[in-house]
């Protein structure tokens, strides 16, 4: 099922439709992926720029239509790519005065040689699949772990969790160095885990497996890396990849910190790439988080990855007192026992 089927519920005489949509769905996923296709997702504000110039108006190219999110006419692109489009349920046709005009529900993302379906642009629904310069840096900040555990003489994580998903980026980006390893991908939101499932399949990774949860109440165990990028923003519009709840969006952090230290096996670590608003000077996550660990016993270290990031957001009243958000890497260990 597509991204953009996914509020979309099935007749019940119809049990074979999802299953068809999917396959087309994968089958233009392939597709694109053979013709060379690569795009690397900006922010929404750049995005914004970027198409906001007249002559980015309609799309002229791959790129344009499936990266970019712009309207496209009949012949812009391969039919064959426009048909398995129509057969996924992933294109959107309206009529102006110069006839047909089609749009793309979906955006695929280039990293690690691998391409990741997710959400159009603007992804402004409230169970919009988000990927986007964060993710990137969210993935490379969890390989970096997994070469530096290497490196120490560590033994590779063997049972590992990513807490709210998204698109399934890390999680699959690990599936593949690991490929002995089980991943499992956990998230709130369905759209979130049906583009996690396809991405995986993409990939052709079969050590994953994408479970609905909060947090980890319905995942059993323990595990040997947990790893998370949680909405972390204030956004009044409640979208399930922005918004962090709590004070200042650090409630879904927090969280992740108190599951990890509820179920990080012996050796085990936790890697959180999250935002942290400053407020004349401190880190109140930091703070609070740093706390957490204190108290079960996990050695933690912090760094501010990037100091001043989403500096637009400042304008939104919910960041009223903040003067700045910082993106930040919590990675907290379990000590093995002696």
């Amino acid at each position: 099922m597509s991204v953009a089927e996914l509020r979309t519920r099935p007749a019940p005489n119809d049990e074979a439709a999802p299953r068809s949509r999917e396959e087309a769905l994968l089958a233009l996923l392939r597709a694109v992926r053979e013709s060379g296709y690569r795009f690397t997702t900006v922010t929404p504000a750049t995005h914004a720029r970027v198409n906001g110039r007249p002559q980015n108006a309609a799309a002229r190219s791959l790129r344009d239509v499936l990266g970019w999110s712009r309207p496209f006419r009949e012949g812009v692109i391969p039919a064959e790519l426009t048909a398995l489009m129509e057969r996924a349920g992933v294109l959107d046709r309206s009529e102006d005065v110069e006839g047909a005009l089609l749009k793309a529900r979906i955006r695929l993302s280039s990293l690690d040689d691998e391409l990741f379906l997710h959400a159009a642009y603007p992804p402004l629904a409230a169970d919009a699949v988000f990927f986007g310069p964060d993710t990137m840096r969210y993935a490379g900040a969890v390989l970096e772990h997994l070469e530096e555990r290497a490196r120490a003489g560590k033994p590779a994580p063997r049972r590992i969790v990513d807490i709210g998903c998204g698109s399934g980026a890390a999680g699959i980006l690990v599936a593949k160095r690991l490929p002995e390893a089980e991943i499992i991908l956990v998230d709130i939101n369905p759209a979130a885990l049906r583009a996690a499932r396809t991405n995986a399949r993409l990939a052709g990774v079969d050590n994953v497996t994408a479970l609905h949860s909060d947090m980890l109440r319905d995942v059993e165990g323990s595990f040997d890396l947990i790893t998370s990028n949680p909405p972390f923003m204030v956004d009044a519009g409640g979208r399930a990849y922005r918004h962090g709840g709590g004070p200042l969006g650090a409630g879904l952090s927090l969280r992740v910190v108190e599951a990890a230290a509820e179920r990080l096996a012996p050796g085990g670590s936790l890697v959180l790439f999250t935002g942290s608003a400053i407020v004349e000077g401190e880190d109140g996550f930091r703070a609070e988080a740093e706390t957490i660990c204190a108290r079960a016993g996990l050695d933690a270290s912090y760094r501010e990855f990037d100091p001043d990031e989403y500096g637009e957001e400042l304008d939104d009243p919910g960041y009223a007192e903040a003067e700045r958000i910082a993106l930040v890497i919590l990675t907290a260990t379990r000590p093995t026992a002696r």
